[in-house]
């Protein structure tokens, strides 16, 4: 018997295969005496859950180790559920594919950047401050167009803090954390449905 007390800690979001068994070791964290022996009883079976993402909650992690000992004093600490998300192996994309989106992101990028230079008369702007600082009338103030040309990506590789795989600093870039809320949307919706269709499941019908 497996007795005495019990900390146990959901982790936040996990990734499995689609056909790995769950064990309570996967989806939480545990402290006890015999926490090997704890963590490798299985909570969930791969037909026991459909799609691409799942939650394991607490209850049922707790209801697990009750089974093994009724005499075990559980405390638990953080989220009531785990998000499991089931994935298959990464394929690599192939080149062809690869190409034709960096394309089509380069020209859409291109596109957006000129129709809003467009928009704001961004050329007749520079050969009126060209005009104003050396009294010389042109219609290719290059003094002015390249270094702005060559800021605008220098301030969008600042403003994303990235350089290919680089980063200037640890801190989050503003596509990272949009990304982030992003995801943290997506997880808490997953959560709420799920909870909603086990309250309907157990609803009993009435008449």
């Amino acid at each position: 018997m497996v007795s005495g007390q019990v900390f146990l800690q959901m982790k936040k979001r996990i990734r499995a295969k689609p056909d790995q068994v769950l064990r309570v070791g996967d989806v939480a964290v545990v402290l006890a005496e015999k926490k090997e022996e704890l963590e490798s009883l299985p909570v969930s079976r791969p037909n026991d859950m459909e799609g691409d993402l799942a939650i394991v909650d607490l209850m049922d992690v707790i209801r697990v180790l009750r089974v093994k000992d009724p005499d075990l004093d559980i405390r638990t600490v953080g989220l009531p559920q785990t998000l499991v998300e089931f994935h298959s192996p990464r394929t690599i994309p192939p080149a062809a594919a690869v190409a034709a989106v960096w394309l089509l992101l380069f020209v859409g990028s291109g596109l957006a950047i000129m129709n809003f230079h467009t928009d704001v008369s961004m050329k007749e702007v520079h050969e009126r401050i060209y005009y104003l600082m050396t009294g010389v009338q042109t219609s290719r103030p290059l003094i002015l167009q390249i270094p702005y040309s060559l800021g605008i990506g220098l301030g969008m590789v600042l403003f994303f803090n990235h350089v290919f795989r680089g980063k200037f600093n640890e801190e989050p870039s503003p596509l990272e954390l949009e990304v982030f809320l992003y995801q943290e949307n997506i997880d808490q919706y997953v959560i709420d449905h799920e909870k909603s269709h086990k309250r309907g499941d157990r609803r009993v019908p009435s008449g």
